[in-house]
């Protein structure tokens, strides 16, 4: 994720960013990351008088439903002053913008956080024609997958399914260079976890910079 921010994003503003430890991506571990390491994380990050502040975990933000994802930007703002942004609440945003009858979702999870993933787009509203995952549970191995795979995977997954729109979840992926084939290969609009998350901080700035022209 912080590759992505810095690259989309640090022409136009300061980025900092403070890490949650987590070596394995399962329920139980992020459980535990959010419970000690994210109030941790915010006491950190609040020293840098941030104006937005990004939980940056999808699966995370899913373990309880989309309330739960909005306890999660609400403690962000209660804590540290800033705006707080999930990646949950940023992909219901561009899928409301894109409006798909069908979406499909793919993730490098296991079964479980995918399914997580998957009844939050349900519960936004939104039919879920194709829930996969590549099963990964170590972070580091999931950071190494390259866009190339990502994109053989979801060719692979997309036999006999008919989606509106497709959803890469993770922030740990590197699905944002993955968009732009993938796109090509389906004709479809494929929304990635940091992709919205840097939309949804891109409208706040733009709001920020409207009001301090008035």
């Amino acid at each position: 994720m912080e590759p992505d921010f810095h690259r989309q994003l640090g022409a136009d503003c300061a980025i900092s960013t403070d890490r949650m430890f987590q070596v394995n991506v399962t329920r139980d571990a992020e459980a535990a990351m959010l419970e000690e390491e994210f109030p941790r994380a915010l006491r950190l990050i609040k020293t840098t008088a941030p104006h937005v502040s990004v939980f940056g975990c999808t699966s995370a933000g899913s373990l309880g439903g989309l309330r739960h994802d909005a306890r999660i930007a609400e403690r962000i703002q209660q804590q540290t002053g800033a705006h707080g942004v999930t990646v949950l609440a940023a992909v219901v945003e561009e899928l409301r913008a894109i409006a798909p009858a069908k979406v499909a979702v793919f993730t490098p999870y296991e079964e479980d956080l995918t399914r997580s993933v998957a009844e939050c787009v349900i519960e936004a509203g939104y039919e879920v024609v194709r829930a996969s995952g590549m099963g990964m549970v170590d972070n580091q191995e999931i950071g190494r997958v390259t866009p190339a795979e990502i994109l053989s995977f979801v060719e692979r997954q997309m036999s006999g399914v008919n989606p509106d729109c497709i959803f890469l979840s993770c922030t740990n992926w590197q699905a944002i260079d993955a968009i732009s084939p993938m796109t090509a290969r389906f004709g479809l609009p494929v929304i990635s976890s940091n992709q919205a998350a840097i939309v949804a901080v891109r409208k706040l700035l733009e709001k920020r910079d409207a009001a301090n022209r008035i």
